[in-house]
């Protein structure tokens, strides 16, 4: 009988991703809902103290798959660990962040196991009859649909900010098990060799409650530094358009929209983007958004909680210096 709600802790360099404490969080209150037990599922290499983090965030029970072959994320070896792992232990349900790695992992993982997935949820209901209930958004954001997997475990990979961080409690305990990594050599067709990290002081764009993007209207790679200056005045992070990422003003990574980072900011500030459907639907969750566009009639208005008509090369720096003013007090 399959028992117990699982989590995958995702981490890097020895720290837990923001989108992992949200879902185990979240986890902890649908464990309780349903009287299953709550597990998270950390993978990598000198990983076992953050297995004290997981249970403070309310884990009942913590698995390691802790080998120098995990050290690194590669689509087989952890495939091959984690589904191991599963077909073991046989939880009810599966969940991942809807990050660049979740998005790899999950699909291989249904595959392997046979089961279903929803991607890009939003909310997860609990149903007496059904279990669970995944919500997640269609046609770019203006439908909902809701899931329900049959098959076990369930799958979802959760999108960043659909839930709250829970006030962890450092005196929680939780079972700690060392579990055995057997990966399967065909599994091992790619071994990273070294990791180069984008060093910066800002917030990771998905992870960032102040979002600064600009778009077409920004006209050159060199005035993302008026956006720049802004984020680090409120301790945001810079997004752009497909439009400026295609046109080589701004790494792709910076991309917010369908088929970039899907972000729910606190505050979302629109500068010079005209409001295509597919970057709405990368922003639309935004709890505040401020469009900064000359054209009166661009459809990002329709989106803006507060519109503001005119150039922005004149309102960035404004804002900047209001900003200043109330973040200095």
């Amino acid at each position: 009988m399959p028992k117990g709600i699982w989590v995958f802790v995702e981490q890097a360099e020895g720290k837990v991703r923001k989108i992992s404490l949200e879902i185990l969080s979240q986890g902890r209150k649908i464990a309780d809902q349903t009287g299953e037990p709550l597990a998270a599922v950390i993978a990598g290499d000198g990983i076992a103290d953050l297995a004290q983090e997981a249970a403070g965030y309310g884990a009942d029970q913590v698995f390691l798959l802790n080998s120098p072959q995990l050290a690194q994320y590669t689509t087989g070896a952890y495939t091959s660990a984690l589904a191991k792992l599963i077909q073991e232990k046989e939880p009810q349900a599966f969940l991942l962040g809807h990050t660049a790695v979740g998005k790899d992992l999950a699909p291989r993982l249904a595959q392997r196991l046979g089961v279903g997935l929803a991607s890009d949820v939003i909310d997860i209901e609990v149903d007496p009859e059904k279990f669970l209930l995944y919500k997640r958004p269609v046609y770019t954001g203006s439908a909902y649909s809701f899931v329900e997997i049959v098959s076990r475990p369930s799958l979802a990979t959760v999108r960043a900010k659909s839930f709250p961080v829970a006030e962890p409690d450092p005196a929680r305990q939780a079972e700690v098990i060392e579990a055995a990594v057997a990966i399967d050599p065909e599994d091992l067709k790619v071994i990273v060799k070294d990791v180069a990290y984008l060093v910066t002081s800002r917030p990771a764009l998905t992870e960032a409650d102040f979002v600064i993007s600009g778009g077409r209207g920004m006209k050159g790679k060199e005035n993302f530094a008026l956006l720049e200056e802004l984020a680090d005045v409120v301790g945001g992070a810079v997004g752009a358009s497909r439009a400026a990422v295609d046109s080589g003003w701004i790494d792709n990574q910076f991309q917010v929209g369908q088929t970039g980072s899907i972000v729910a900011p606190t505050l979302y500030i629109a500068c010079g983007i005209s409001g295509a459907i597919q970057h709405i639907a990368g922003m639309g969750a935004s709890k505040v958004i401020i469009a900064v566009n000359k054209d009166p009639e661009a459809p990002i208005f329709n989106v803006a909680d507060y519109g503001i008509v005119g150039d922005l090369f004149e309102v960035v720096p404004l804002l900047t210096e209001e900003f200043k003013k109330l973040v200095n007090g």
